[in-house]
């Protein structure tokens, strides 16, 4: 449901409501029962969170692979993956 807000035109209080949309709007002020209009309101920003939102999340391991060669870098042997790799090492006391 949105929040709308309000403005009393009689005493310029401002207000929000969070209300249905297919709720009437607000006709009177709460605080001098004054005429009130309803404000055009901003919205809320949209954030993301998370994997899955930008192009490279989904890429596949022969697309990462082909980039690595082209760029020079030498391929990365299996099993020696970053942290993973260093969490077993201390958990094996080497």
């Amino acid at each position: 449901m949105p929040t709308y807000e309000y403005e009393c035109e009689k005493c310029g209080h401002r207000f929000e409501v969070f209300q249905s949309m297919t709720e009437p709007p607000r006709k009177r002020c709460p605080k001098c029962r004054g005429k009130v209009r309803r404000l055009i309101g901003g919205g809320a920003g949209v954030v993301f969170k998370g994997t899955g939102f930008y192009q490279t999340d989904y890429r596949s391991n022969a697309y990462k692979e082909q980039k690595r060669k082209e760029s020079g870098e030498p391929a990365k042997p299996k099993g020696e993956g970053g942290e993973r790799g260093k969490k077993k090492e201390r958990e094996s006391g080497s």
